[in-house]
């Protein structure tokens, strides 16, 4: 702005007070706001662009170009210099804007006569709203004054537009967030389809006054509230247990350091001197720097995306007392919205959730993990749906697809319900075969079993019709909690889950954790790919407390009962044997120790790793059974991330590959006569269940739902005949079975 001051900045804004304050049309604020910008910045033109979907922006007002152009002009993200603005975040300032790299020319808005050019981006908290432009007929570069203020306007403009100020109730002339439906296409964690309203996990602050009216009251405030956030991080800091240090600590360390950045708050305090309030400083920068960490290349630097996010956020809701106690009352048919979520707070909400939406989260995440074991369908990597939706919104989410309908149509809403009602009468359905054997019309019968890890699971055993628990994943009670388990704590709760299973038999796994499943209280590993690391039964051989605490657990618990222990991850024989080792050490001490002993005891190993399909013949004599872990056994077979979106679809079970190594697998378990069962989300789907168990598993565990339609398949037809269509596919070479097994399905 030529000869600008703290003061001329602040009447703009206070300015653009009055007309957000003022009554009148969206489109009749943003054209004074246009006017008085321009005005203020000595230029002939001041235009404002805003989406009209996440791809379009239109331009909404101007002053200075041809009126006509209003609402007609419009550009793709990334098109011209204003949608370079757009996308990438940052401003463009040029004296001769048609020599620009990019640009378009225009010419209904006749702006050829206009060569300079300063477009800065509206934008709130990594949601692009926006560009706001100005522009002049003399070649003139605009000052870093000009920028700086042109970029706090655009905030309070940010502000503005997510207040609905340029909201026009009888019109759709003017874009509208948060009104139109929108289908959003992630990934599924969990299957099953939901109908309910938002509910959002951590509500957006809402800041009502974007403009300072008295800039000192306005920088007392905003020291006492970071003076009060960092006692909290300190605090936190010196209260967090960081053991030896290393990098927990280091991460601890830099996110203080942030909190304590003297550039960090005085950029605020140039915010507010140019007339922003408190809050409104702290958003604006919080966008700013979202936007650079954005496009970093060094993964690090955008990992501490996360801390500043988390720092502007708590310091925001200490500005405006805005805690996630909004006063908002949850829905009837709450659907949770996240960016991601830890499993403490998921086991909070319990089954009150219909389902769940996150941005962010993985097939294997402990959020997933606890919404399997819910029964809520899941959707993950929806993209920005915590920046679209609104609490109360209406949404319907298809976890079997990945999709997310928000604000649905009424046409999209009727044919969901319809699907609902079609999904509801197949339970009704699987219900009446609740207490029939899964036994094919060959005769040939399959146990199926279910999967558990929470006290949650276990009401699941009786309704579903599982015979037994395959699958108990023993970390769960790790991770949703803040500190190690005491032994006695374990004892009792696995007691429980035999008691809970009433004389079923309950599979328990040992600790699984690395990889994707990292302990809060556990030092995190440096590691290029965890899948592959330092994990399972790799930590319980080098961390023998642990291991020995929870066998010591698992030992008291099954007093007078049957015990079953399974170790996970086994890729090699002496793993096994060492684990092996430490259990009936433990077990004969236990037994000195003058304690109540399981009246039987056996032992297992997850096979999970290619190479244990060719272990020697002594470790299937060894083990009292084997379970397919299928997941990872898949992923490590072709070589494909199950967390990664772009391959782990890519692969099938039904390759004849894949369904090669599983036969030579039943093979040498059927030679040692070791009880094989194959856990892992294909043993819930019927099609996939139905082709292990011609392949010879007699042991099926998935997750409680799945349990009903997987029997009510194997009922209908011949498990030997399937065999018959597998082995002849398998002889012509046919590469991928799905084909043959689901066209001789049609014709049973």
């Amino acid at each position: 702005m030529p000869d600008r001051n703290d003061s001329d900045s602040r009447t703009l804004l206070r300015r653009l007070k009055g007309i957000l304050a003022a009554p009148g049309g969206g489109q009749d604020r943003l054209d004074q706001i246009t006017h008085h910008i321009a005005d203020s910045m000595g230029t002939q033109v001041c235009s404002i662009y805003l989406f009209r979907d996440a791809e379009t922006l239109e331009l909404c007002a101007t002053e200075g170009l041809r009126a006509a152009a209003v609402h007609q002009t419009r550009l793709r993200l990334g098109e011209g210099l204003v949608g370079r603005v757009a996308r990438t975040g940052r401003y463009i300032n040029t004296a001769d804007a048609p020599s620009a790299p990019g640009f378009r020319f225009m010419p209904e808005t006749g702006e050829e006569v206009f060569p300079s050019f300063l477009g800065v981006p509206i934008q709130r908290v990594g949601e692009r709203l926006g560009v706001l432009v100005v522009q002049s007929q003399d070649k003139r570069q605009f000052t870093d004054d000009d920028v700086y203020g042109l970029e706090v306007v655009a905030m309070v403009l940010a502000e503005m537009t997510e207040l609905g100020a340029f909201q026009d109730g009888q019109s759709d002339s003017m874009p509208s967030a948060h009104r139109f439906p929108l289908m959003l296409r992630g990934g599924t964690g969990q299957e099953g389809l939901a109908e309910g309203h938002v509910w959002l996990h951590d509500p957006r602050v809402v800041i009502a006054n974007p403009v300072g009216d008295d800039p000192e009251t306005e920088l007392a405030r905003l020291h006492e509230g970071v003076n009060r956030l960092r006692e909290t991080v300190d605090t936190m800091v010196a209260a967090a247990d960081m053991g030896d240090g290393g990098e927990h600590a280091a991460v601890l360390e830099t996110y203080r350091m942030f909190a304590h950045s003297r550039s960090w708050l005085r950029r605020m305090e140039e915010d507010i001197k140019l007339g922003l309030s408190a809050e409104a400083a702290v958003e604006k920068e919080q966008s700013a720097a979202r936007a650079r960490l954005e496009l970093a290349a060094d993964p690090y630097l955008r990992d501490r995306l996360h801390d500043l996010d988390d720092l502007s956020n708590r310091l925001l809701r200490i500005l405006t007392g805005q805690g996630n106690d909004t006063g908002a009352e949850m829905p009837d048919d709450p659907i949770l919205i996240a960016r991601n979520i830890g499993p403490a707070e998921l086991l909070e909400y319990g089954r009150k959730l219909k389902g769940v939406v996150l941005e962010e989260g993985s097939v294997g995440s402990h959020a997933t993990i606890v919404a399997r074991a819910l029964a809520i369908p899941l959707v993950i990597h929806a993209p920005r749906i915590t920046a679209e939706a609104l609490n109360g919104d209406p949404i319907l989410v298809d976890g079997d697809q990945g999709i997310v309908h928000l604000r649905p149509e009424e046409s999209v809403a009727v044919a969901f319900r319809d699907n609902l009602a079609m999904q509801a009468a197949a339970q009704d359905r699987y219900a009446s075969l609740r207490n029939l054997p899964a036994t094919g019309t060959c005769g040939t019968t399959i146990q199926l079993y279910m999967n558990a890890g929470l006290m949650a699971d276990l009401p699941s055993l009786e309704g579903s019709g599982a015979e037994g628990v395959g699958l108990f994943r023993t970390e769960l009670q790790f991770l949703i909690r803040n500190h190690v388990p005491q032994r006695a704590e374990l004892a009792r709760l696995y007691r429980h889950v035999m008691d809970s299973a009433r004389g079923r038999p309950v599979m328990f796994r040992t600790l699984d954790i690395g990889s994707d499943k990292v302990l809060p209280y556990m030092k995190p590993q440096d590691e290029p790919n965890p899948a592959m690391g330092w994990r399972a039964i790799r930590v319980g051989l080098d961390k023998r407390g642990v291991l020995r605490m929870q066998l010591q657990s698992l030992i008291r618990a099954a007093a007078g009962e049957r015990l079953h222990v399974m170790f996970p991850f086994v890729s090699d024989i002496g793993e096994y044997e060492d684990a092996y080792r430490i259990l009936m050490h433990e077990l004969s001490r236990e037994q000195r120790l003058g304690h109540d002993m399981p009246s039987d005891i056996r032992v297992g190993a997850m096979l999970e790793t290619p190479a244990m399909a060719f272990a020697p013949k002594r470790f299937f004599e060894m083990c009292d059974f084997i379970s397919i872990g299928g997941n990872d056994l898949k992923q490590f077979f072709f070589a494909a991330d199950r967390e990664n979106e772009r391959v782990r679809r890519r692969y099938d079970t039904l390759s004849s590959s894949f369904l090669l190594l599983l036969q030579q697998i039943v093979a040498r378990c059927e030679e040692a006569r070791v009880p094989l069962s194959f856990c892992g989300e294909d043993a819930g789907r019927p099609i996939e269940a139905l082709t292990l168990a011609a392949l010879g598993i007699r042991r099926l565990s998935m997750r409680p739902a799945s349990v009903g339609p997987v029997k009510h398949l194997i009922r209908r037809v011949s498990i030997i005949e399937l065999r018959k269509v597998i082995d002849a596919a398998l002889q012509e070479g046919r590469p991928n079975l799905r084909r043959p097994i689901t066209e001789w399905l049609a014709r049973q």
